[in-house]
């Protein structure tokens, strides 16, 4: 990967010499709003958008069905913790292949690939539920399928943006995906709620265990990834799609995987973002998701409602974090490994705080602030890494990042969940601690400061109307 110091104005003149200077990267004039209505007059970035958002939205419904689901034929927690690992494992080691796999053939490929598989997996899930056929050695397989087509979607995700965009509209795009995204958790959990509760509320004594409302959120899911797979189908890519010339064909996916770890590690700058993504992500993750159920349960008098408060305090900041990202200019030169060093920081204060307080508001605005700070690193980081990265590189990049984030989480929730039962308190305080010493730690190293300099693009075609 490349080092070289251009300035983000060098970054536009090499993709249009015909662009000004205030057209740069993540620039915050008055013509935001123009922006974001050109990237969605582009009709292939608009077919994603579109297929994504009912998608994501689908996919809250079916994260709240299945651990219902599981509860409702077991009455076991540890059967739904293991109905979610088998989830979330064969997410995390197929991961780095996911990325390869984009490599070598095409974003858009390989999500209508995955699509395709989840959506035959909900959709035989829909049909086990409202049958009344379903079991948990069903539910185990499912999952275990599930988790092997997430693995290939997310790397693919966060490749295809840069070849629908310019380089001066990605940031800006990237926080319309991901805005979306934090849009569709922001609803979705509660839509799925109300659905399960009414209509199995409805259901009659003794039908299907009264897991009409289940199946119903597992078939609306179902049809959420129709629309995405029809939204991906009419896109056209051209020259875009055609990569297999840059990642030779002889070459094994194994070599090509290591090539992109290779790659990475040799980025003194870039391997220690790496580490302090999955540092910071083992630290954070663990402790919230199962931290702040328990707190509700054992601290505040409002119980669940406390626990939809906190969560909802996340998920507007992480909107919001979003926004802010998308309308502001991206730090330039030492401000920027600054301000994400400083927003880093912000998630382990915010962890402390939680962990600290025992009234509800103030751990809202805790978590509200954890949610921006959360919002605003993924936009700036996913888009530099973007336009730093060598477009036959992104795949493999993408998914060591994706790694970093999701693979993480089920050891992170396991060893939370085991000392949780100590003292929550301690373990919330300890490791926003931690997190506030190991970025104050890696600040200290220069090569860290290497960040501020503004990435070299890579040149591609023209992104297609």
């Amino acid at each position: 990967m490349s080092k070289k110091p251009r300035g983000v104005v060098c970054t536009v003149e090499l993709l249009s010499k015909k662009t000004d200077v205030r057209a740069a990267v993540g620039d915050s004039d008055s013509n935001s709003i123009t922006a974001v209505r050109h990237i969605l007059k582009n009709r292939n970035f608009r077919l994603l958008w579109i297929g994504q958002g009912i998608s994501l939205l689908g996919d809250q419904l079916y994260i709240v069905a299945l651990p219902w689901l599981v509860l409702q034929l077991t009455g076991s927690a540890f059967a739904t913790g293991t109905v979610l690992a088998l989830v979330a494992v064969p997410r995390a080691v197929f991961m780095l292949l996911g990325g390869a796999l984009t490599d070598r053939f095409s974003p858009r490929v390989v999500m209508l690939g995955s699509n395709l598989g989840r959506l035959i997996l909900v959709a035989t899930l829909s049909v086990l539920t409202l049958t009344g056929l379903v079991q948990l050695w069903m539910l185990y397989v499912l999952a275990l399928l599930f988790g092997f087509a997430d693995a290939f979607f997310f790397p693919a995700q966060g490749t295809i943006v840069p070849r629908l965009v310019d380089a001066e509209h990605l940031q800006i795009g990237n926080a319309v995906i991901q805005g979306t995204a934090q849009l569709a958790m922001f609803v979705g959990p509660t839509l799925a709620g109300l659905l399960i509760a009414l209509l199995s509320g409805k259901a009659a004594a003794g039908s299907v265990s009264g897991s009409i409302g289940i199946g119903a959120a597992f078939g609306l899911d179902a049809l959420a990834y129709i629309a995405s797979v029809i939204a991906l189908s009419l896109m056209r890519m051209g020259v875009r799609e055609k990569r297999a010339e840059i990642v030779p064909e002889e070459t094994s996916v194994l070599r090509s995987i290591q090539e992109g770890l290779a790659a990475i590690w040799g980025d003194r700058a870039l391997r220690y973002y790496f580490i302090l993504i999955a540092v910071v992500t083992f630290l954070l993750l663990g402790p919230f998701a199962v931290g702040i159920p328990v707190l509700a349960h054992s601290r505040y008098s409002e119980g669940a409602v406390a626990l939809g408060t906190i969560l909802s305090g996340f998920g507007a900041g992480s909107l919001s974090g979003t926004a802010f990202a998308a309308l502001t200019r991206r730090p330039s030169g030492r401000a920027f490994p600054g301000t994400m060093v400083v927003m880093c920081a912000f998630l382990g204060i915010g962890l402390v705080l939680l962990g600290l307080t025992s009234a509800l508001l103030p751990a809202a605005l805790a978590a509200l602030i954890m949610g921006f700070a959360q919002g605003y690193v993924m936009i700036q980081w996913i888009t530099w890494m973007q336009i730093r990265t060598p477009p036959h590189m992104l795949g493999r990049t993408m998914s060591v990042l994706m790694f970093s984030v999701i693979g993480l989480s089920p050891l992170s929730n396991a060893a939370a969940g085991a000392l949780m039962q100590l003292n929550p308190t301690k373990v919330l305080v300890s490791a926003g601690t931690l997190i506030v010493l190991v970025v104050a730690a890696g600040s200290l190293s220069p090569s860290v400061w290497q960040l501020g300099q503004d990435p070299t693009p890579y040149e591609s075609p023209d992104p297609m109307p």
